[in-house]
């Protein structure tokens, strides 16, 4: 299994606000800080707002800010709000699938057990946990931002 590059940095979104808090950030200071593209990074954060993670000021003094405390925001949520889907292998998906051992087959349902032992343990865990878990350091590893 492998988490989309989506999922990947609204984590990494999330994470850096959580270790910055109290702050505004722009789109940009969050990608110089992962040293990733700014525009990967809007769409991100679009998605954050719109499942209400982040608020997100507009302007020139604008930027994103978590729009919870750190302990409602589940990472488990926040996995299935960004992941597109969780179809681990094509007979997932009823309409595209062509394995022809499909209705026979015992391989599916155990993937699908698989899958939600996998979310059942990212429910467990909120924001606050992965920061609690995070060394002390955390925020000093972020890359520097880039003067603008």
């Amino acid at each position: 299994m492998h988490l989309t590059l989506h999922a990947d940095y609204s984590l990494r979104v999330l994470l850096y606000l959580a270790a910055r808090p109290g702050r505004l950030a722009s789109t940009q200071e969050l990608a110089d800080a992962y040293g990733i593209s700014k525009h990967h990074l809007v769409r991100v954060v679009q998605t954050l707002a719109g499942e209400g993670f982040v608020d997100v000021k507009a302007g020139r003094s604008g930027g994103v800010a978590l729009a919870k405390a750190t302990k409602d925001i589940s990472v488990g949520r926040v996995l299935r709000a960004a992941e597109p889907d969780f179809e681990l292998v094509e007979c997932f998906n009823r309409e595209r699938n062509t394995c022809p051992i499909a209705p026979a087959c015992g391989l599916k349902g155990v993937l699908a057990e698989a899958r939600e032992a996998f979310l059942a343990v990212l429910d467990r865990y909120t924001l606050a946990d992965l920061v609690g878990r995070s060394r002390g350091d955390l925020a000093d590893l972020f890359l520097p931002v880039m003067a603008p």
